[in-house]
């Protein structure tokens, strides 16, 4: 078993966090807020008051952080985590952040000896609760090889993709389907209460067929009900498109779909939904229509 860092325990870390203390690991913890630093000490975790004390004497370290420049400034910052890291540690950053800053981590950690992976997930806070999710990480294979256990901790689907970065173009690739995803999942239900149809059964039976989705599954029922307590926030998921927008401009690429629904999710962000689950875009779609 590791000694772990883990740096950012939200609402995707401290689930993590807590499936590798019951792995075994022996897992410290930092977060800028106490309460979810005592929320890993509940699970058997230890507490770090600084980012120092909870990578100084650690084998893997992970981070879970909102947006790159949260990464750049904890990683690469003067008193950051490879300013502490022990050599030949295990970086591994969960967060979803741009291809081309994963890549500048990867160089920085390499000069320190920190061997570093971009390993963003997929899945929500549910698989992240029940250490069931999706990780698509880019590195180099042997550091893949040497965090494969204890990526098995928190993840069922653990799959190398490529190169540094290449786990956050997967990534961006990943929400550009899930906001897609999303959106014509609110389109659908609004069309089926326009037209008076029983939504429950409706939904039932599209999940049964080829428009199925993990998105249907998961956030059918969230638009049904207009219960929108956030999983994944859509003030994150704006972020996010706005890395699949800037990754298709660098390869020369247009993606017509998704800037329609990088738009509308920019839209509900902008109209103050950002702290809600990003199966919220329904709101946008729904007053589109003149419904609610």
């Amino acid at each position: 078993m590791s000694k772990v860092g883990f740096i950012g325990l939200g609402i995707m870390g401290g689930p993590m966090a807590a499936n590798l203390v019951a792995a075994g690991h022996e897992v410290t913890g930092y977060n800028r807020s106490q309460a979810k630093i005592d929320q890993l000490v509940a699970k058997g975790g230890k507490a770090a008051s600084t980012v120092a004390e909870a990578v100084r004497d650690a084998e893997v370290i992970f981070t879970m952080l909102p947006d790159s420049p949260d990464v750049e400034a904890v990683v690469l910052g003067e008193d950051g985590v490879l300013a502490h890291a022990r050599e030949g540690a295990l970086l591994v950053d969960c967060s979803t952040i741009r291809p081309d800053v994963s890549r500048r981590v990867a160089e920085a950690a390499a000069e320190k000896g920190v061997r570093a992976l971009d390993a963003p997930v997929s899945g929500g806070e549910p698989k992240a609760i029940d250490g069931t999710l999706s990780i698509m990480v880019g590195g180099e294979e042997s550091t893949f090889a040497a965090a494969r256990d204890v990526l098995g901790a928190v993840g069922t689907t653990v799959v190398h993709v490529g190169p540094a970065g290449a786990g956050q173009t997967v990534k961006a690739a990943n929400q550009l389907i899930v906001a897609g995803n999303i959106g014509l999942l609110a389109e659908a239900l609004v069309f089926l209460e326009a037209h008076g149809v029983d939504t429950e059964a409706g939904l039932k039976v599209l999940g049964g067929g080829l428009a199925g989705s993990t998105v249907l599954d998961a956030k059918g029922d969230k638009m049904r009900n207009r219960e929108f307590g956030p999983g994944f926030r859509i003030e994150l998921h704006h972020k996010d498109m706005g890395i699949v927008q800037a990754a298709a401009r660098e390869a020369g690429l247009t993606i017509p779909l998704g800037a329609l629904v990088g738009q509308l999710v920019a839209a509900a962000n902008a109209q103050g939904d950002g702290k809600l689950d990003h199966s919220g875009l329904f709101r946008q779609i729904a007053n589109l229509n003149g419904r609610d």
